[in-house]
């Protein structure tokens, strides 16, 4: 299982990098609010669990951090997605991908570029089809 947490516009990012991840990989995988964690998603997390941190939006860091800590004292893996320049995170999450550091309201255009590409190569590792996803249709029409 594969959880992705995030607050604000991070939260966003989240849900689209949990939905990638479903639909080129097949891995369960879902995206939560970092601030709703103790409210049912953080009894889900074991040892096995990977948690994907999107922490760059900036005013909410130091909550989405203290978050991260409650996965890690639950013994979960957290790869996080963070902005260059916030070295603090290295210190709890067991990976860092780093991205550029923008305004707060452009940062979703770049930021969800790591997301897709973590779909991607788990779809690859896994030896998927990834331009051809089973069940998806590429227009939807509207009846």
């Amino acid at each position: 299982e594969t959880f992705y947490i995030g607050r604000n516009l991070d939260f966003a990012l989240s849900l689209e990098g949990a939905l990638k991840l479903k639909e080129i990989s097949y891995v369960h995988a879902e995206g939560y609010p970092a601030g709703e964690l103790k409210h049912g998603p953080l009894a889900l997390v074991t040892p096995n669990s990977l948690v994907i941190a999107v922490i760059t939006y900036g005013p909410l860091k130091e909550k989405t951090l203290s978050n991260i800590k409650e996965v890690k004292a639950r013994g979960g893996k957290v790869l996080a997605i963070a902005q260059e320049g916030y070295n603090t995170i290295e210190e709890v999450a067991d990976r860092v991908f780093y991205v550029p550091k923008v305004a707060n309201d452009i940062g979703p255009i770049i930021n969800v570029i790591p997301l897709q590409l973590i779909a991607y190569y788990m779809a690859e590792a896994r030896g998927l089809d990834i331009d051809k996803p089973r069940n998806l249709a590429k227009s939807v029409t509207v009846e």
